[in-house]
């Protein structure tokens, strides 16, 4: 009789060609998610410092002195408050720190609680950025 299909022997071989190559993948993939999550937390507090650096250039000036000065108006320099209490976008939360004199701003970006990220941004008036690594502890 000759039958068509395949052996055990010949299943299990490809069973464990594809479980190795998924040991493989997924640590690489998960770096890359994290990689990803970083550079977009990354960009999205250079974009609240580059909406304060514009708001000054059109105040003559004088930085926001509050998050609203962003987000309100008919024109909003910021479409989101990135800076909301308790607020968690893409893994990170920000923090905004606005100088009540209008003279300068601290924007920090903070992976949040359950975050495999490890990098944190702050963004300083003049748009400086200065990166640093969350210490486990």
């Amino acid at each position: 009789m000759n039958k068509k299909g395949f052996t055990l022997v010949e299943i299990m071989i490809v069973v464990a060609i594809i479980a190795l190559l998924a040991a493989i993948a997924i640590p690489n993939l998960m770096k890359a998610k994290v990689a990803s999550q970083e550079a977009l937390a990354k960009n999205t507090a250079r974009n609240i410092a580059m909406a304060a650096e514009t708001f000054a250039s059109a105040n003559d000036s004088d930085y926001p002195t509050a998050t609203t000065d962003l987000t309100d108006g008919d024109n909003p320099y910021l479409s989101v408050d990135y800076c909301a209490e308790g607020a968690t976008f893409n893994t990170y939360s920000f923090t905004c720190t606005w100088n009540a004199d209008g003279t300068g701003y601290s924007i920090v970006a903070t992976p949040a609680d359950g975050s495999q990220a490890t990098k944190t941004y702050t963004f300083t008036t003049g748009g400086k950025l200065e990166e640093g690594v969350v210490v486990a502890g």
